[in-house]
């Protein structure tokens, strides 16, 4: 929504107008003895140098004596190649309501070989913390060793652990000597971070990943509890001493506090029970607290608080959209919509969770063979902050409840209350209470598929309460608000804070609605409508203001004299209007602004607030700043500005929206087709011989048949080409070739340089949309002419897609902790009619460069050339790249061909441009396309399997400012023409501010 001219007036207010509402008593409430008071928060975090405490009760985390409700978010800097804009998503995340922010830390992307581990570049983890505390985020630390959550190549192990001689099972002495290298890598630059010890913000650490042992019993499982035991020992060897978790992805107890030795020295104290919660579209979400079952989520441990260490909120889309209906991720966000997140997210507050985790917050990119198999190339996951880096409207209830819950501090001490039970049984309504300070809090859901107007007998809500269809809301009666006092409202609280001489008190609802609210006044206070919506009255001690929501944009009531000689402003907002109210604390007391789509920063020097951020459309800037500002700067420019009777700085005019950058065609092709392997002449000699006998693997050997498996050669990602030299082929009419592949694998096979076809695997429905391994036999027959005496050569080329990772079929329970996994590429081969002794080679990806580590590149013969590569210097060899209008070909050709081009980009260096290539063609053709930017593999179209056609590509590896170099490797099946009929770049989004990009090396020839 962009702010109107009406929005941003003077606001030289009308004479106060008013309107006769009912109203009564308000609520009651007693303290209750207590350890920690109710008070505020700590203050935010940061690297200050300092010692600081940590604990916990069954209520909150405890940091330095206050109590902190946890607002984390989930965010994978691994899927987002570009260290400069990791700080985008972290002032995006901060300034939307979040306190913390989790990071898995996936082993697979640090280490390319066994005790190798690296932390440079896109995999800075050091660089990462650094950023998180310079924004004030405290950090949820995920180093696994296994992330089956995070939807990564073999659950986050490394491809080589897959198949390491002895690494068979958790509790092999191999696989723990290699775990715990991984971990004392990570731990050697967290220590650094933590909290407690003043070097960052590291406030929490997993320990491994929904593990609940080889039969699914946790720690009833000897082997599984000593697992543990051990990896919670060696964490706290390392200096970690900041409170330890583990997420029970079935919520019934498993690893809660007691159940296994989890740390040393600190007795149960530092271990904290967490659970997962994944409610479905159109379901009521789980009570995993205080209205639960006895000893299941929250209830498994009463002397720890509510934790939903992973907090659902999206979802991953498979592989021709099973998810999303094919529709993609637009259809993911809208089933899960900000009503589905509001529903979720109040239950979990009413069930007393004050330690919240949303994974993921942020979408991001499964650039080159990043992702586990049964995911395509974007991760946007339908988060509430998108692929390309967008706010989306899912951010408005993480938004609002993330305020609240820094502002005002009785929720995080709430005991569950008397039942209430409301006009209309369609509505539940949970109740609790605050026992030091007496405020009563409400939380409303609808499950119905209609909206409910109901009355709420007992509750102090003297009018009825709208909620809407598969909503839910949260009220309050008895609150501090400032010097004030609230008697109820039909709207829910956004936040409190003092600024300057004046408190202030937002409230949010559903836009077209109307709110009430009612403040408990001894003596009738001057009451001054500051908009042309509200209303108000007084009547018996009691103050009530009415406004209608979403029109024009913010309202504001301001309240003086009465009770308090301190001021009171009221605001109210719908969800929209609301995601542009940003409350920021700075060194010399909270501030507030309204208007512009994002507030990154705000510095106070002298008499002037210097604010920075992000504009999109028209918007006015309104600012209400502590005492002695006189003055406003946006994004280092000096606003005008007057002051309003609501005590703010307005800005004279509007900014004017950012124009949307120009972006040029895509033109100047050059094409190449590739397979030199194929031919029968092609020297193969430096390839790696296939001539194992036995594999550590799970997948059986065929007798007589060396071992064909990629991993067991050391090529654990990408494509995979085999030659199989024989002599004799007389009598052979076919020949049957077994592979095994991830989601969407497949097979081309040529014979003596003649093409005998390819297979692929299904597309996956509903039911095998999560399955990570597939295998099939292609059978293919031999041309009669190929069947004669003398050297011939097979040529095999395998797309191998990713490696599965611990998975259980459904209701079974979760699998151990094994290490080794399904073989990838070829199996088995047999002829009929023949029985030839094929002599094998194998070549797969060259070594890992030092900037895009192991997972960018694959085993393509353009691959291994640099053909992907900026600086190849393709337009030198003409003789072998020839000049076409477009990436496709209208012949049918079995196999892999290259395009290449070159494009640049000139967008203004204040504006932050979100930049997509579109494929797109008659689904009909089937071919798959890798994309390559600056030489990173940016992702994979598969044209007749979909649903993804728009690719992100991330700055800093894109050039908005310079040359890019765009590389196609087109690989098709040779039943259809081949190429993507269209190829465009698109501009997702852009706004005027953003953060400072640094370019990431692209290496070249």
């Amino acid at each position: 929504m962009e702010l109107s001219r009406r929005t941003f007036t003077a606001l030289a207010g009308t004479a106060a107008l008013g309107l006769a509402l009912a109203g009564s008593g308000a609520a009651t409430g007693g303290n209750g003895t207590r350890t920690v008071p109710t008070g505020p928060p700590p203050a935010p975090p940061r690297a200050d140098g300092r010692r600081h405490e940590v604990g916990f009760d069954r209520y909150s985390l405890l940091v330095d004596g206050r109590r902190l409700v946890l607002w984390s978010g989930e965010v994978h800097p691994f899927r987002l190649p570009g260290p400069s804009l990791w700080r985008d998503v972290l002032q995006k995340l901060r300034a939307h309501g979040h306190n913390a922010v989790s990071v898995p830390v996936p082993w697979n992307v640090h280490s390319p070989a066994p005790g190798e581990h690296d932390f440079t570049g896109v995999r800075d983890l050091g660089l990462f913390l650094t950023m998180a505390a310079e924004e004030q985020l405290y950090v949820v630390l995920r180093p696994g060793p296994y992330l089956g959550t995070a939807d990564l190549d073999a659950g986050g192990f490394p491809g080589w652990l897959t198949v390491a001689e002895g690494a068979a099972t958790a509790a092999d002495p191999a696989y723990l000597e290699h775990v715990e290298a991984w971990l004392g890598a990570v731990d050697a630059v967290a220590v650094r971070h933590l909290f407690t010890g003043g070097g960052g913000t590291v406030l929490l650490y997993q320990v491994e990943d929904r593990y609940e042992g080889p039969g699914g019993r946790g720690p009833a499982d000897a082997g599984a509890g000593a697992y543990m035991s051990r990896l919670c020992r060696k964490v706290r060897a390392d200096g970690i001493d900041v409170p330890l978790f583990h997420n029970d992805a079935r919520a019934e107890g498993l690893w809660a506090p007691g159940s296994f030795p989890a740390v040393t020295g600190k007795g149960k104290d530092g271990w904290l029970y967490g659970v997962e919660s994944s409610p479905v579209p159109g379901e009521a979400p789980a009570d995993l607290g205080h209205f639960g079952g006895r000893g299941t989520g929250a209830r498994a441990d009463a002397r720890t608080p509510g934790f939903v260490a992973g907090a659902t909120v999206g979802a991953s889309d498979p592989w021709g959209g099973a998810t999303s209906g094919g529709k993609g991720y637009i259809e993911v966000r809208a089933r899960r919509d900000p009503a589905y997140v509001r529903g979720a997210l109040l239950t979990g507050l009413a069930n007393g969770i004050t330690l919240h985790n949303t994974r993921v917050a942020a979408g991001g990119t499964s650039w080159g063979w990043l992702a586990a198999p049964h995911v395509y190339t974007s991760y946007d996951h339908g988060a509430p902050i998108d692929q390309a880096r967008r706010p989306t409207a899912k951010l408005a209830p993480l938004q609002q409840l993330g305020h609240l819950l820094r502002t005002v501090p009785d929720l995080a001490r709430l005991e569950p209350a008397p039942a209430v039970r409301p006009g209309d049984d369609r509505l539940k309504v949970y109740h609790l209470a605050n026992p030091d300070t007496g405020a009563q809090v409400y939380v409303l859901r609808n499950d119905s598929d209609e909206e409910v107007r109901s009355a709420l007998p007992g509750t102090g809500v003297d009018v009825p309460v709208t909620v809407g269809a598969r909503d839910a809301r949260l009220l309050a009666t008895g609150l501090g608000l400032g010097r004030r006092r609230l008697a109820f409202t039909t709207a829910q609280p956004l936040f409190g804070m003092t600024v300057g001489r004046q408190d202030i008190a937002a409230f949010v609802g559903r836009s077209g609605e109307t709110a009430q609210v009612a403040l408990d006044c001894e003596v009738q206070p001057l009451t001054n409508r500051l908009d042309l919506e509200p209303a108000w009255s007084y009547d018996r001690g009691r103050l009530n203001v009415v406004t209608p929501l979403g029109v024009g944009g913010l309202s504001r009531v301001l309240i003086e004299g009465g009770d308090s000689d301190t001021p009171m402003l009221l605001l109210f907002a719908d969800d929209a209007t609301a995601q542009r109210l940003w409350p920021h604390e700075t060194p010399s007391g909270p501030l507030l602004v309204y208007g512009p789509p994002l507030l990154r920063s705000a510095a106070l020097r002298g008499s002037t607030v210097h604010l920075t951020g992000d504009i999109t459309g028209e918007t006015g800037l309104e600012v209400w700043a502590p005492r002695g500002i006189t003055a406003v700067t946006w994004n280092g420019r000096p606003v005008r500005t007057t002051v309003s009777r609501a005590g703010s700085l307005v800005m004279e005019g509007l900014m004017p929206a950012t124009p949307a950058p120009s972006l040029p065609a895509l033109t100047g092709w050059r094409r190449r087709a590739e397979n030199p392997e194929s031919e029968p002449d092609f020297d193969d000699t430096r390839w790696t011989a296939a001539d194992r006998t036995a594999s550590p693997g799970t997948t059986p050997v065929p007798g007589g048949q060396p071992v064909l498996f990629a991993d067991d050669y050391g090529f654990h990602y990408g494509d995979v080409w085999y030659r199989g030299h024989f002599e004799d082929a007389r009598g052979a009419t076919s020949v049957s070739l077994s592979y095994s592949t991830g989601t969407q694998g497949l097979l081309m096979a040529w014979l003596d340089g003649k093409p005998l076809g390819t297979h692929r695997m299904p597309v996956p429905d509903e039911d095998t949309a999560d399955r990570g391994t597939w295998t099939a036999t292609a059978t293919f027959r031999v041309p009669g002419k190929l069947r004669g005496r003398g050297g011939h050569v097979l040529s095999v080329l395998v797309r191998r897609m990713q490696q599965e990772g611990d998975t259980a079929g459904a209701g079974e329970p979760a699998a151990g902790r094994g290490t080794r996994r399904a073989a990838r590429g070829l199996t088995g081969v047999g002829f009929t009619g023949a029985s030839p002794e094929v002599s094998w080679r194998i070549q797969g990806a060259g070594a890992p460069d030092r900037v895009r580590g192991a997972m960018n590149n694959g085993g393509l013969y353009g691959e291994r050339e640099g053909w992907h590569l900026p600086g190849y210097g393709d337009d030198r060899d003409r003789g072998a790249w020839k000049a076409v209008d477009r990436p496709r070909e209208d012949r049918r050709r079995q196999g892999v061909t290259w395009y290449r081009t070159e494009f640049r980009l000139g967008v203004d260096p204040d504006v932050d441009a979100s930049v997509g290539l579109v494929l797109d063609d008659d689904p009909g053709r089937a071919y798959r396309v890798q994309i390559f930017l600056n030489g990173w593999n940016m992702g994979q179209y598969i044209n007749d399997v979909g649903p993804q056609h728009t690719f992100m590509l991330p700055n800093g590896i894109l050039r908005t400012r310079g040359t890019n170099t765009l590389a196609l490797a087109v690989l098709s099946d040779g039943t259809t023409p081949a190429g993507p009929g269209e190829v465009r770049l698109t501009l997702v989004g852009a706004a005027r501010g953003g953060v400072p990009v640094e370019a990431v090396e692209s290496p070249g020839r």
